[in-house]
C-alpha cells in the first residue's frame, strides 16, 4: 500500500502521469516550467482523491485511466480551471450564507481555547511564540503570566496586535501609495478602480489641499496626501497640480512639488510635465518671480530640463509681468547648450537647444507694452524676418499695441494698413485701432471702424465694444454708449454691473457728472450697483460740490443696513464700508458741517469700524475746537472699552477738556494713568507752552487747585510726567500773580 492506494493503483497513476507529460502541449518531452508544475501538482492531488473513491466503489483500478485521461487541447484545460474557480466561489458563498449567530459564538470560543492552549503549551521540547524559540526548562515571557485568566490573555494579545497595527498603519499606507503596479502580486484578484473613481479621489485631495491651512506642519501634510488612497504616479500628481493651479493656490503647488521630490519611493518618468504644469499654475497666479525660480531648478537635472512647452509657459509669464531682461535671459538659455554637464549614456546625441518661435516673440511684445519699449517691437520683427517667417495677425496686433502705449499713433495706422494688405484684421487689431482713435479724439472715426468690421463679418469681442462705449461716454454721448450694452451682453463673461461701472467712470473722468449720475440711475433698472459703484458715485458728488446728493446716497446705504433681517439679504443689499465713512467724514469737515460729522462718526462706530489715529484724530480735534466735545468723549470710551492705548495727543486733549470743566481730579487721572514721560508732548517745555496759550480758558483758581492736588498725588506716587506738569503750572501761576501785582501797582 502506498499512501492508502494499492501497488497496482500507484503504478497505474505513475504511468498515467508519464502519459500526461508526453500528451500535453510539450510533445517532445521537455521539462515543464515551475508554474506548470505547481498547477499539475494541485490537479494531481485532487484527482488522487477521486481515484480512491473510484477504487473503493468499483473494487479495482479501472476508473483511474478514465479520470486521468486529458484532452491535448488548451481550451479544455482553461474550461476545467474556470469550473474549479467557480465551484470554489459558490462553496464559499454558500458557507457564508449558512453561518448563523450561534456558529459565530462557537467559533469565537474555539479561537479563545486555541490562544490559551498556545500560551500554556509546554509538552514539546521547544515552544515557538512570535518568532522567538524557548527550550524546555528555560524561562519564558509566559512564565510570569501563569496567574492570568483566559480572558485576560486574550485581551493582552489583542491589545498588542492593535498597537503593532497602529504603528505600521501610516507606513503601510505610504508604501501602498508609492507601490508600483509591477510589484503587485494580487492585483488580478482585486476589483479594478475605474478612471472616474480615481479622478474623483484626485479632485477630493486637491480640494482638501486647497482648503487646508498653508502653514500646516509637514507631518499633517504628509498624512493628508497619503490618506487620499491614490497611487502617486505622474498622472495623479499632474492632475493635482493642474487643479490647484485652476484654483489659484500657487503656494500649495510648490508645496506638493517639494513633498514629492523628498519621497524616495516616488519614481517619476515624466517629472518634466509636472514642472511645466507648475509653471503654468504660477503664470495664471501672476507669480513671475516664483516661476523663474522653478524654471532655474528645472535646468539642474536632465530629467527636468525644459522643453518647448516649458519655454512657452515661462515666456508668457515673464512677458505679462514686463520682465524684459529675464525674458531675454530665457531666450539665451533656450539657444545655448546646458551649462551643467549631464551624463548622457544612452542619449549621446541629446541636444536640448531650441529656437524661439512666435509664442516666445509675442511674449517679448507683451513685455514691450508694459515697459513702453518700441525698440523691442522692431527687434521682434527683425528676428522674424531673418528666419524667413511672416508675422501673424496677432503679432501685428501686439506691435500696434506697443506703439499705442508709446504714444506713436501714426505708426499704429501704418501697421494697420500693412495688416489689411496681408490679413483680415481680427478683433484685437480693431480694439487697438479704436483706442488709438479715442486718444486722438476721433470718436466718429472709431464708430466707422467698428461698423466696417461688422460689415466684413468679423465678430468683435467684449473688450472692443466696451472700449467703444467708454469712448462715447467720454465724449458726452452716453445714450449711444448704452446701445453698445446689448452687443457686450452677447459676448461678455463679466457681470453687467462691471460694464455699467466702467461707463460711469469714463463719464466722471471726463468731468461729466450729469451723465455719470444718469448711467448710475439707469443701471438700477437692470442690475443692483455694488459697493464699488456706490463709492465712485459718492466721491464724484463730493468732488463736484454736490454734498446733498452725496448725503442722500449715504443715507440710502444706511437704510440698507437697517432693512437686513436674514443672511441672504447681504447678497442683495449694499452696506457702507470704512472708505464710505472716511469719504463722508472728510467732506463734512471740509464743509464744516459738524453735526453731520458727528452723525457719520457715530454710524461708523456703530457699524463696527474702529478709530484710526492717522485718519480720525485731526477731525476729532477740529470738531472739539468747534464745540463738539461729544466726539472726543465717545472716542475715549471706545478706546477704553476695546483696551487700546490712547494716543498722547488725545490724552492731552482730554486733560484740557476736564480742566476747562473744573474737574482737576479727573484731569490728573489722565496724566497719571495714560501719560508717558518718553513722549515730548508731556515735557516741561511743552506744558509751559500749553499754559501760555490756553491759560486764559481756565476759570478762577483752577490752576492753583491743580497744583495742590497734583502735589498730593506726587507724594503718594512719584510720576515724572505729572512732575513736569506741576512744575510748569507753578511757574505759570507765579508769573500770573507777579503780572497781576505789577498791573495793580501801576493802577
Amino acid at each position: 500500500m502506498l499512501g492508502g492506494l494499492s501497488l497496482s493503483e500507484s503504478a497505474t497513476e505513475i504511468l498515467s502521469l508519464v502519459n500526461y507529460t508526453h500528451n500535453t502541449l510539450f510533445p517532445s518531452g521537455f521539462p515543464i516550467l515551475p508554474k506548470s508544475v505547481a498547477v499539475t501538482a494541485a490537479r494531481r492531488k485532487k484527482q488522487k482523491r477521486i481515484t480512491t473513491r473510484s477504487a473503493l466503489s468499483d473494487g479495482g483500478g479501472v476508473a483511474i485511466d478514465k479520470e486521468f485521461e486529458f484532452k491535448p487541447t488548451f481550451d479544455e484545460y482553461l474550461k476545467a480551471m474556470e469550473s474549479v474557480k467557480i465551484d470554489r466561489g459558490n462553496n464559499s458563498n454558500n458557507d457564508n450564507i449558512s453561518v448563523t449567530h450561534s456558529s459565530k459564538i462557537q467559533r469565537r470560543k474555539k479561537i479563545v481555547r486555541k490562544i490559551v492552549q498556545e500560551d500554556e503549551e509546554g509538552d514539546d521540547g521547544m515552544t515557538a511564540r512570535r518568532g522567538n524559540v524557548y527550550r524546555r526548562g528555560e524561562p519564558s515571557r509566559g512564565d510570569s503570566r501563569k496567574g492570568e485568566s483566559d480572558s485576560e490573555k486574550v485581551y493582552r494579545r489583542q491589545n498588542k496586535d492593535v498597537k503593532i497595527h497602529g504603528e505600521s498603519k501610516l507606513l503601510d499606507m505610504e508604501r501602498a501609495a508609492f507601490k508600483s503596479l509591477e510589484c503587485e502580486d494580487d492585483v488580478i484578484d482585486k476589483p479594478r478602480i475605474t478612471r472616474a473613481d480615481m479622478e474623483e479621489r484626485i479632485q477630493r485631495l486637491a480640494k482638501c489641499l486647497n482648503g487646508a491651512d498653508i502653514d500646516m506642519p509637514e507631518w499633517k501634510f504628509s498624512e493628508m496626501m497619503r490618506s487620499a488612497q491614490i497611487r502617486f504616479s505622474d498622472h495623479s500628481i499632474l492632475r493635482v497640480v493642474q487643479i490647484l493651479g485652476k484654483l489659484g493656490n500657487w503656494r500649495r503647488v510648490l508645496q506638493v512639488i517639494e513633498w514629492i521630490q523628498s519621497r524616495e519611493r516616488f519614481k517619476s518618468h515624466k517629472i518634466r510635465y509636472i514642472y511645466t504644469a507648475s509653471l503654468d499654475a504660477l503664470g495664471k497666479a501672476r507669480r513671475p518671480v516664483e516661476a523663474l525660480n522653478l524654471f532655474n531648478r528645472m535646468l539642474e537635472q536632465m530629467a527636468t530640463y525644459p522643453d518647448i512647452a516649458a519655454y512657452h509657459s515661462i515666456s508668457v509669464t515673464l512677458g505679462q509681468a514686463g520682465h524684459m531682461k529675464e525674458l531675454f535671459d530665457v531666450i539665451d538659455i533656450m539657444r545655448s547648450p546646458p551649462k551643467k554637464k549631464f551624463k548622457t549614456e544612452f542619449l549621446e546625441k541629446w541636444d536640448p537647444r531650441l529656437e524661439p518661435d512666435v509664442i516666445v516673440y509675442n511674449s517679448v511684445l507683451n513685455a514691450c507694452v508694459r515697459r513702453k519699449n518700441w525698440e523691442g517691437a522692431f527687434w521682434v520683427l527683425q528676428q522674424l524676418s531673418q528666419k524667413g517667417q511672416q508675422p501673424s495677425s496677432t503679432t501685428y496686433g501686439l506691435v500696434m499695441e506697443v506703439m499705442l502705449a508709446c504714444g506713436k499713433y501714426n505708426l499704429v495706422h501704418d501697421f494697420f494698413k500693412k495688416v489689411q494688405k496681408s490679413f483680415i484684421p481680427n478683433s484685437l487689431i480693431y480694439k487697438v485701432l479704436v483706442n488709438t482713435l479715442w486718444r486722438e479724439g476721433k470718436v466718429d472715426e472709431a464708430m466707422m471702424a467698428v461698423n466696417e468690421m461688422e460689415r466684413r463679418g468679423i465678430v468683435g469681442n467684449a473688450s472692443l465694444y466696451y472700449d467703444l462705449a467708454r469712448c462715447l461716454c467720454s465724449a458726452g454721448r452716453c445714450h449711444e454708449a448704452l446701445k453698445q450694452i446689448d452687443k457686450i451682453c452677447q459676448v461678455a463673461n463679466k457681470p453687467l454691473v462691471v460694464t455699467y461701472t466702467g461707463l460711469m467712470q469714463a463719464c466722471l473722468e471726463s468731468g461729466d457728472v450729469e451723465n455719470g449720475a444718469y448711467i448710475f440711475n439707469h443701471m438700477q433698472k437692470f442690475c443692483s450697483p455694488n459697493l464699488v459703484t456706490c463709492n465712485i458715485m459718492l466721491k464724484a458728488f463730493l468732488d463736484h460740490g454736490r454734498f446733498e446728493e452725496a448725503k442722500q446716497l449715504f443715507l440710502k446705504l444706511l437704510e440698507n443696513g437697517n432693512s437686513i433681517s436674514r443672511e441672504q439679504d447681504y447678497k442683495v443689499k449694499v452696506l457702507p464700508d470704512i472708505y464710505t465713512f472716511n469719504t463722508m467724514l472728510d467732506a463734512c469737515a471740509l464743509e464744516k458741517r459738524w453735526d453731520d460729522l458727528e452723525f457719520v462718526y457715530t454710524q461708523m462706530l456703530k457699524y463696527g469700524n474702529h478709530f484710526n489715529e492717522k485718519r480720525h484724530l485731526r477731525l476729532i480735534l477740529d470738531a472739539r475746537r468747534a464745540g463738539k466735545d461729544s466726539l472726543l468723549e465717545m472716542t475715549w470710551k471706545r478706546l477704553v472699552k476695546t483696551e487700546r492705548h490712547p494716543p498722547p495727543l488725545l490724552v492731552a486733549e482730554m486733560f484740557s477738556m476736564r480742566l476747562e470743566q473744573g474737574d482737576c481730579a479727573a484731569a490728573l487721572s489722565y496724566i497719571v494713568n495714560f501719560a508717558s514721560v518718553e513722549s515730548q508732548l508731556f515735557s516741561r517745555k511743552t506744558w509751559s507752552k500749553f499754559f501760555l496759550e490756553n491759560g486764559h480758558q481756565f476759570q478762577g483758581r483752577v490752576l492753583e487747585e491743580l497744583v495742590h492736588e497734583g502735589s498730593i498725588v506726587l507724594l503718594r506716587d512719584p510720576n515724572p510726567a505729572l512732575e513736569h506738569l506741576i512744575d510748569s503750572c507753578k511757574e505759570f501761576v507765579s508769573a500770573s500773580h507777579h503780572i497781576r501785582h505789577v498791573q495793580v501797582g501801576r493802577i
